[in-house]
């Protein structure tokens, strides 16, 4: 039996949506025998595939080719996990690191960030408002 790749992601719940499988193929996250492939690649049971989500790449062995999503608990007649022990040890590297994504002063702030320039800010304001009326 053979399945799209794309589907078999998606059914495989690698990805929640086929779409993002879809986009993760067209981008060339997605691997198989060590050439990108598109997201309409057929694929059958025994092949492995690798997908690279950040920081580390997944490798999957296909034990069965399926095209309709299957709940949590049958996933391990679906795929066997076959990532390599070292890929982990980059996960927890980058966990122990912390989060290091969003550089400070770029992009919208932080809800923190939002609350501190609240307090700056409207005291003063509401400072200056009451020094006019007593120069009234």
């Amino acid at each position: 039996m053979e399945a799209r790749i794309d589907k078999w992601l998606w059914a495989a719940r690698i990805f929640k949506t086929r779409s993002l499988a879809a986009d993760a193929c067209k981008n060339g996250r997605v691997t198989f025998n060590g050439s990108t492939i598109k997201p309409s690649r057929m694929i059958k049971e025994g092949d492995t595939i690798h997908v690279k989500k950040s920081p580390i790449t997944y490798s999957f062995k296909v034990l069965k080719a399926i095209e309709q999503r299957v709940g949590a608990k049958l996933i391990p007649e679906i795929y066997e996990n076959v990532t390599d022990p070292k890929q982990y040890e980059l996960l927890e590297m980058s966990r122990i690191s912390g989060f290091v994504d969003r550089a400070r002063g770029t992009g919208r702030p932080t809800k923190k960030e939002r609350r501190a320039l609240d307090a700056f800010v409207e005291p003063v304001i509401f400072g200056i408002d009451d020094d006019f009326d007593e120069l009234d």
